[in-house]
C-alpha cells in the first residue's frame, strides 16, 4: 500500500510540529515519529530558548556571542536572520498557550518575560519554563498538531530511506544545483513490522542528533542520526559533523540514564569542584564556569585524566534552598531520586554528546541540495552554530528554521513546479528472513558507541582516528551484508545509521587539520585560519 500526503514530516520535535503546523492550511500533512509525540529531544531540552527582549540586551550583542562561540565558522548571515527572527517565534509560542517563567517588570509595567543567564551570553536572555522549557514548548505544539484536522500522526514508525529519482529539468526554485528530487520515503512500522511506502510533494526532515553514537550521552535512545544518514545515503551534502558538542555536566550515578544537570544551574551560580573540592575552572578560563560549553568539557576531561577520578562535582549548595527548588524544580527531583540532595551537596557530573553542530546541509530556507527535501533542527547544518553551538540557541534556530522552511514549502508546492511521479515501488523482501543471529546488531551496537567515546571524543588524535575509521568501516561492510538479507527491524535501522553518521564523523574529523571550538587534537593544537576558516563537505559518491 502506498501512503499519499503533500507534507511528509519526519521528526516530532520543535522543528516538526512547528513545521506542519504552519503548512497544514496548505495541503495535507503526516507525521512520522519513532516513539510516542512528545518523546523528543526537544521534550528533553531544560534550559530554554536564547532571545533578545530585556532592555540592557540587543540584537547586536545575541549576534556577537554566537558568532564567538562559533570560533570562525558561523555564517554572520545566517546568524543576523535567525537572530533578528527569535522574539516573534517566542511570541506565537506564547499566542499559542506556552508558559514561560514570568517576573514583575520595573516602574509598574507588569509581568514581563523572566531571562536567564548561561555560558557564552553577555546578557540574560534565556526564556524558560522552569528547568523544563522543551517539554513545554512540546506540550504546545503537540496539542495543536493533534486538534487540526489536516495533520495525522503516525506514532512507533521509523523511516528506512529516503525516495528519490534523477532528473535533468531545472528551474528558478532549484538552488545548489539540485540534480535530484525527493517524493517520500519507505518507513518501518513497528506494530506490523511492514514497510510502509508514503510519498509526497515536501518531505521536511527533522529526526534530532545522533547522541547515541556515544557511550555517553545525555539523548534520549531514539536520538541515532537517522535524518543525517537517510540524506546522506540519498545524496544530500553533510556539514561539519567533526563538531559534536558535549555537555559538560551530565549526572554521574550508576542508575541515572543520560539525565543531564542544565547549563543554567551554572548560570545561576553552580561552582565545578574536584573530588578533594578544590575549585579548578579558573585555570581554564576567566569566565570559569560561564565558559563555552567546549572549553568546560575539556576543562573537566583534563582534570578527570589527571586524577583518574570517575566524576567532579558540581556544587550550588551555597544559594538558598528555595530558590534552588523553585528554578529547577525537575532536576532537584531527579537529583534526589537518586540520593543527592542538590541543596546540601554537590552533583557528581561528567561531560557527555549532547549536540551535533553540524547535519544535513541547507539553505537559508531549510532547502537541502535534493529539491523537495527540506532538513531542521539537530538534522540539519544551517551555518548558525560553526563550530560550537552557543547555549539555547538550539530551540531558536528549529522555531525559526521551520517557520522560514514551511514557507518555503508553501510555495513550491503552489508553484507545481516538479516533475510528476509516475510509478514508485514498494518495498521488496524477496528472498529474506528472520534473523537468528540478534548478537551481532548488539555487539556492533555497543561496539561503535565504544569506539566513538574512546577514539573520536573531546580530545582526539590521527592515530586514534585511523584505527577507528579502520573498524568502522568493517562493521559497515558486516552491516551492510545483514541489511540485504535479513528481515529489517528497527534495531537494525537504528545500527545501520548509527554506523554511517561514526564513519562521516570520523572522517570529518580526520579531513580538519586544526583544532577549533569541538573539535580538539593534539596532532594540530592550534587553530588555522589561513586554510581550515571553511565548513567540512561530506557528500557521497554517485
Amino acid at each position: 500500500m502506498i501512503h499519499k500526503t503533500d507534507f511528509l514530516v519526519i521528526g516530532s520535535g520543535v522543528a516538526g510540529l512547528s513545521f506542519a503546523l504552519k503548512v497544514a492550511d496548505h495541503g495535507s500533512v503526516t507525521i512520522i515519529t519513532k516513539k510516542n509525540v512528545q518523546r523528543s529531544n526537544t521534550a528533553l531540552a531544560q534550559g530554554g530558548v536564547a532571545t533578545v527582549f530585556g532592555k540592557t540586551d540587543s540584537f547586536d550583542l545575541h549576534i556577537s556571542d554566537t558568532l564567538a562561540a562559533g570560533d570562525g565558522l558561523c555564517s554572520r548571515e545566517v546568524t543576523e536572520m535567525v537572530i533578528k527572527n527569535g522574539p516573534d517565534r517566542i511570541r506565537e509560542l506564547i499566542a499559542m498557550g506556552a508558559k514561560f517563567n514570568m517576573e514583575e517588570g520595573d516602574k509598574g509595567e507588569g509581568k514581563i518575560l523572566a531571562m536567564g543567564q548561561e555560558g557564552g551570553h553577555s546578557r540574560k536572555r534565556i526564556v524558560h519554563a522552569h528547568d523544563l522549557t522543551g517539554k513545554e514548548i512540546e506540550r504546545v505544539l503537540a496539542g495543536r498538531a493533534e486538534e487540526h484536522d489536516n495533520i495525522e500522526i503516525l506514532e512507533d514508525r521509523i523511516a528506512v530511506n529516503l525516495i528519490t529519482f534523477s532528473t535533468s529539468m531545472r528551474s528558478g526554485l532549484i538552488v545548489k544545483n539540485q540534480k535530484n528530487y525527493c517524493c517520500g520515503a519507505y518507513v518501518l512500522n513497528n506494530e506490523t513490522g511492514e514497510i510502509e511506502t508514503f510519498t509526497a510533494k515536501i518531505i521536511f526532515l527533522a529526526t534530532g542528533g545522533a547522541g547515541k553514537v556515544y557511550r555517553y550521552t545525555s539523548n534520549p535512545d531514539i536520538a541515532t542520526g537517522d535524518g543525517i544518514a537517510m540524506a546522506y545515503r540519498a545524496g544530500a551534502s553533510v556539514a561539519n559533523l567533526e563538531f559534536v558538542q558535549f555537555h559538560p555536566t551530565c549526572l554521574f550515578h550508576p542508575d541515572a540514564k543520560n539525565f543531564l544537570i542544565s547549563e543554567a544551574v551554572r548560570g545561576e551560580g553552580a561552582i565545578l569542584k574536584d573530588t578533594r573540592g578544590r575549585r579548578f575552572m579558573e585555570k581554564y578560563s576567566p569566565d570559569k564556569e560561564l565558559a563555552c560549553r567546549d572549553v568546560v568539557a575539556r576543562a573537566i576531561d583534563t582534570e578527570l585524566k589527571k586524577s583518574g577520578d570517575e566524576s567532579v562535582f558540581l556544587d550550588i549548595s551555597h544559594k538558598d534552598s528555595d530558590f534552588i527548588k523553585d528554578h529547577f524544580p525537575n532536576i532537584y527531583g531527579k537529583c534526589l531520586d537518586f540520593g543527592i540532595d542538590m541543596t546540601k551537596e554537590p552533583i557528581p557530573v561528567v561531560p557527555a554528546a549532547h549536540y551535533m553542530c553540524g547535519g544535513v546541509a541547507t539553505d537559508l530556507n531549510g532547502r537541502t541540495d535534493i529539491k523537495g527535501l527540506y532538513a531542521a533542527g539537530e538534522t540539519a547544518c544551517t551555518g548558525l552554530h560553526g563550530a560550537n553551538r552557543l547555549a539555547s540557541n538550539s530551540l531558536l534556530e528549529a522555531l525559526v528554521y521551520a517557520d522560514r522552511a514551511s514557507a518555503e514549502a508553501i510555495k513550491e508546492l503552489r508553484s507545481g513546479n516538479r516533475t510528476p511521479v509516475t510509478k514508485i515501488s514498494v518495498w521488496d523482501e524477496t528472498g529474506v528472513t528472520d534473523s537468528d543471529e540478534v548478537i551481532v546488531v548488539s555487539h556492533n551496537w555497543d561496539e561503535i558507541r565504544t569506539l566513538m567515546w574512546n577514539y573520536v571524543g573531546i580530545v582526539r588524535s590521527d592515530k586514534r582516528l585511523n584505527r577507528a575509521l579502520r573498524r568502522i568501516e568493517n562493521i559497515l561492510m558486516e552491516i551492510d551484508e545483514y541489511y540485504w538479507n535479513f528481515r529489517i527491524t528497527a534495531d537494525l535501522i537504528e545500527l545501520r545509521n548509527l554506523a554511517t553518521l561514526a564513519d562521516l564523523i570520523i572522517r570529518s574529523a580526520l579531513e580538519r587539520k586544526e583544532s577549533r571550538g569541538l573539535h580538539f587534537t593534539i596532532d594540530y593544537p592550534e587553530k588555522d585560519d589561513k586554510n581550515w576558516l571553511k565548513d567540512t563537505i561530506l557528500k557521497k559518491k554517485p
